[in-house]
């Protein structure tokens, strides 16, 4: 029989001798169980008397011999000829054995009152009744004293094969888990699948291109980093660039993740960052990944709590020796990812240890495009699709973000009855992921839909009218999700934000609130996100921008969390006044300047409320429509007037369509003459 018919018969992978060797042990344990019970196969019968009536039968000679153990019980043995006397059944005693049982009230008056017995029998010159003394044993108090004792052998004896969780040995527990890729894969991610990420790319490339020829660095005195950190928000794809890089370098991978390295166990950590060295240097060259490293790298000596926390910094001190310990060109390099490098310890971002910190920021439209164009491959699309028009529409998307708007727009599709996915599926994913599902079945009373409505009209108006605040693309007062409307804007993708920017935006963001208290005399819970983006802006302005008339220039922001500004302010409480009255001034001023606003456009800004509650949801167009074109240009605006424009041509290609389409139909009709020929 083949390999391959054993393993489709044993899926485990588990040997039969294996198998059979617990057989072996449960049947060696009832085995011993039972050897403390007497098995002699002979037929018996008992009956238990008092020690009155027992004595009866030892004076009358009934009783053959005796066995009287020292817990005070004695077992007599009747003579076959008394046996009928004593059970009624005289044929029965030359098969069944009769023993009689009772307790004595001590071993050695018993065995006084049996020598008087005796005596007088040899006396008489009758034979003596045979006495045997035995130990008493209490079977089943044995039992439940070893059963512990063989239990716990059983279980070191499992965890010592591999039986145990996960497979692993208990000796070996120390060993590193870390998951080695195999370079002959023929579906491994290389370069081509990485879309975007250029400068990313360019630095990783250049330590692939040193594993695959370390000469050309090595001769001219170079040395190669020993370690690249990526650094980047989640779902940039660092995880992904990793994989790439295993994938081009042809060098065996060690994948590893932070949590990896904790256990249950005390100095596991560190016997695995020991053990996932050992191994890369014996594969040399090699890489090593550890993904989301602030689990072991996170900086030492803030914590207060022992235990876990001592565990971990054994782990990250054993690393840092390992990562400082080998030589400079043994061709071991450590690549390793996280979101969170101002937690990391400073001694694991020194030269010699994590020489370059490689950021993986968001991609701009030019990078949203090719990720587009990665995930758009097996999806079936109709010609509506561009992908130009979706890389601009979803600004401050990451790789996994666009992932899901693909696979989104996919399902809604499908749900749809649609043969292929076209452009509008892709607009309810973006805007189911930005929004979250419509909830039209949620009841509203009139009195809320036009409180909704009016502060929707709110932020609509004051964006579009102020210069640097993000331009408008949808209005809807239909729930989704927690909210109870939203509106979508198409933000600036800008390098610096000024004051200017910052301010509009401000403005723009206390807009429901103050068209609430203008035109309808009142307030409602429903700004409540609002504030609380407006009131976390402000302060950012004044205690980490710098951009207040009181505290110029000064930043109280610690990126890199080495102050440790958790119990204790770095200002006194008299510069918390002042932060706090300056945030107060930001948001009043800007909270007038949004009323004037919509005073000045108060026709406007109704006109748009009332159209919200006829028709739920208003666009871009409508707002043009009533307030008129934008008095300044963004390269939202830019963007914005190229969909417009894309959208007129996709209508006139239509309409050209179904123009040549008739005149097709209208060639191919037969005419009278060639009828009736």
């Amino acid at each position: 029989m083949d390999n391959k018919t054993n393993q489709q018969k044993n899926p485990k992978n588990m040997s039969p001798r294996r198998g059979m060797s617990w057989v072996w042990w449960i049947l060696l344990f009832l085995l011993l169980g039972f050897s403390f019970f007497p098995m002699d196969g002979e037929s018996r019968i008992q009956k238990d008397l008092s020690y009155t009536q027992f004595t009866a039968y030892i004076e009358n000679d009934m009783v053959l011999s005796l066995l009287v153990s020292d817990d005070n019980k004695a077992q007599a043995t009747i003579r076959p000829e008394s046996y009928g006397v004593v059970f009624g059944n005289q044929e029965a005693g030359e098969k069944v054995k009769g023993l009689l049982k009772a307790q004595i009230p001590s071993v050695e008056d018993f065995g006084k009152y049996m020598d008087g017995i005796n005596l007088a029998r040899k006396e008489a010159n009758k034979p003596v009744i045979d006495i045997t003394y035995k130990e008493s044993h209490n079977y089943w108090y044995i039992i439940l004293n070893v059963l512990p004792f063989f239990i716990f052998f059983v279980f070191i004896l499992a965890m010592s094969r591999g039986v145990g969780a996960m497979g692993s040995s208990i000796f070996g527990v120390g060993q590193a888990k870390a998951q080695m890729f195999d370079k002959n894969k023929t579906d491994k991610v290389t370069f081509k699948d990485v879309a975007g990420l250029s400068s990313a790319k360019q630095e990783v490339e250049e330590i692939v291109s040193f594993l695959k020829n370390p000469k050309k660095y090595t001769e001219l005195g170079g040395k190669i980093p020993k370690g690249a950190l990526l650094v980047g928000p989640p779902g940039t794809g660092k995880t992904l660039l990793a994989k790439a890089v295993a994938g081009e370098a042809n060098v065996p991978f060690f994948s590893m993740s932070g949590s990896d390295f904790v256990e249950m166990f005390v100095g596991v950590g560190a016997s695995r960052v020991r053990d996932l060295f050992r191994q890369a240097k014996e594969k040399a060259p090699s890489i090593i990944f550890i993904d989301e490293i602030d689990a072991v790298g996170r900086a030492r000596g803030k914590n207060i709590m022992t235990g876990g926390n001592d565990e971990r910094e054994s782990t990250l001190n054993q690393l840092l020796t390992e990562m400082d310990g080998f030589g400079t060109n043994t061709g071991v390099i450590i690549l390793a990812a996280t979101n969170r490098a101002d937690v990391l310890d400073s001694a694991l971002l020194r030269a010699g240890r994590f020489d370059r910190q490689i950021h993986v920021e968001l991609p701009d439209l030019q990078e949203r495009k090719e990720i587009f164009g990665v995930h758009l491959r097996p999806i079936r699309l109709d010609n509506t699709v561009d992908v130009d028009f979706l890389a601009k529409q979803t600004p401050g998307f990451s790789g996994a973000d666009i992932a899901n708007v693909c696979n989104e727009a996919a399902l809604i599709a499908a749900r749809n009855n649609h043969k292929r996915v076209g452009k509008q599926d892709f607009m309810d994913a973006v805007d189911r992921i930005i929004g979250g599902l419509e909830r039209k079945t949620k009841i509203m009373t009139d009195d809320e839909k036009r409180s909704i409505a009016y502060h929707e009209a709110g932020h609509a108006t004051i964006s579009w009218m102020l210069r640097w605040a993000n331009p408008l693309v949808k209005v809807t007062i239909v729930p989704r999700g927690m909210a109870l409307g939203a509106a979508w804007y198409l933000p600036e993708e800008r390098q610096l934000t000024n004051t200017d920017h910052l301010l509009d935006e401000l403005c723009s963001l206390l807009g429901g609130r103050a068209a609430e208290q203008l035109f309808l005399e009142q307030t409602s819970t429903g700004a409540l996100n609002d504030l609380e983006r407006a009131t976390k802006q402000a302060y950012a302005m004044v205690s980490y921008y710098g951009m207040s008339d009181k505290l110029k220039d000064i930043s109280y922001y610690d990126s890199t969390g080495s102050l440790n500004y958790g119990f204790t302010k770095p200002y006194s409480e008299h510069t918390a006044q002042l932060i706090d009255e300056e945030a107060s001034a930001i948001i009043s001023q800007q909270m007038a300047r949004a009323k004037q606003v919509l005073t000045d456009n108060a026709e406007g800004h109704h006109q748009l409320a009332e159209l919200l509650i006829e028709r739920e949801v208003i666009t871009s167009e409508d707002v043009e429509r009533i307030l008129g074109a934008r008095p300044w240009k963004t390269r939202g605006d830019e963007i914005l007037e190229q969909n417009k424009i894309q959208q007129e041509n996709e209508k006139k290609s239509t309409k050209r369509r179904s123009a040549r389409r008739s005149d097709d139909d209208a060639s191919a009709t037969p005419s009278a003459t060639e009828t009736a020929d």
